[in-house]
């Protein structure tokens, strides 16, 4: 802790796919929240931390908001409903971001991040983002965090986002949605590296030969680029495994 210790919470809010991720991985660094095209990557919230001088920056990065008729019809996990709306609670600072890419959402506000806006007008907020304005806004008050620490998540929990960020980068339709994710072996192998094993359970056998890939080179491209994603935020070698199993 600093003599002089100035904290600030921001929540990134936005409708699903907005880039709250990427944007949060861009000013951490590295790559520590999972991202990717299709929606609903993000399956609750996560803390990302940013420590600069005497300053921290907790960047709350949250599931899309989205309504519960959504929720209901789509049977996604409330996590995804009440995550955004419970991160407000402690928030310093909203930064609402808009997909100004997509031309049914860069001239207005989704009406969910609007309502959750309107609950919390007290709370400031910002639709252009920049790190050393965030550095700037923050207020006296003591670090939540070591200096040292960069998500909330744990290496398990990275691990397992990162996976499901391949399989909804590289598989079809619902199919990534149905996977479930059991983490079986993590150990240090013989030379320091970093041994993991996922076994992955489908409900369908169809899913289990889309999964697998012609000549098993799907499951083992995600491996790889799992691995390699891995690599680059742990600082070690890491061996990963993953095994693909029909739900019983």
């Amino acid at each position: 802790m600093p003599e002089n210790p100035r904290v600030l919470r921001v929540v990134l809010l936005g409708a699903p796919n907005a880039g709250k991720s990427t944007l949060s991985n861009q000013l951490l660094g590295r790559k520590v929240f999972p991202v990717s095209k299709k929606v609903h990557t993000t399956r609750c919230q996560a803390l990302g931390v940013i420590t600069e001088k005497e300053t921290q920056v907790i960047l709350l990065d949250t599931p899309g908001i989205i309504s519960p008729v959504k929720q209901k019809r789509h049977h996604l996990e409330r996590s995804l409903l009440e995550d955004p709306w419970t991160s407000m609670e402690s928030a310093d600072l909203v930064v609402v971001l808009v997909d100004v890419s997509d031309k049914w959402t860069r001239s207005r506000l989704n009406p969910q991040v609007l309502q959750c806006l309107t609950k919390f007008s007290q709370v400031p907020s910002i639709l252009v983002l920049n790190k050393q304005y965030l550095l700037t806004q923050a207020q006296p008050g003591p670090w939540e965090f070591h200096s040292g620490v960069l998500t909330s998540q744990t290496p398990e929990e990275i691990c397992a986002n990162k996976i499901r960020e391949k399989l909804l980068e590289y598989l079809p339709e619902e199919v990534p949605y149905g996977v479930q994710q059991k983490t079986v072996i993590w150990e240090e192998g013989p030379s320091g590296e970093l041994v993991i094993q996922q076994n992955l359970l489908v409900p369908k056998e169809s899913h289990v030969r889309i999964l697998i890939g012609q000549k098993g080179l799907l499951i083992s491209q995600i491996a790889q680029e799992v691995g390699r994603d891995l690599m680059d935020i742990f600082h070690c070698d890491v061996l990963i495994r993953l095994s693909v199993k029909l739900l019983k």
